[in-house]
């Protein structure tokens, strides 16, 4: 079956994402990577992406949902992401767990 071509997809995070992460999703690279790996989506979708904390941290993991799917300004409920889709963000209450435990007391005693 073909899908619609989504010209706007919304994606939440949690709105406890602290600042270096929402300058890491926020790079044209980021939402480069969504258009390249999301794929067909549905409203309510969820996915958890990487986001690099750098040499001394470890994994941070986003939880995202699809909030919003648009074709031609028009909600849809399941659409196709590519590279001409629009990626947008909003935030939803929540925390985001992980990152920086490397190099902290409760990181990893191995």
């Amino acid at each position: 079956m073909n899908r619609p071509i989504a010209s706007r997809v919304v994606l939440s995070y949690p709105e406890g994402l602290g600042g270096w992460g929402r300058e890491q999703i926020g790079t044209e690279r980021y939402r480069g990577y969504f258009k390249r790996v999301l794929g067909t989506v549905a409203v309510g979708d969820r996915r958890e992406e990487f986001v690099d904390v750098g040499c001394c941290g470890d994994s941070l993991d986003v939880p995202f949902r699809v909030e919003r799917i648009e074709v031609d300004g028009e909600p849809v409920a399941e659409a196709t992401v590519d590279e001409a889709t629009e990626v947008v963000y909003e935030t939803r209450p929540g925390d985001v767990d992980g990152g920086w435990l490397v190099q902290s007391a409760d990181g990893p005693t191995r």
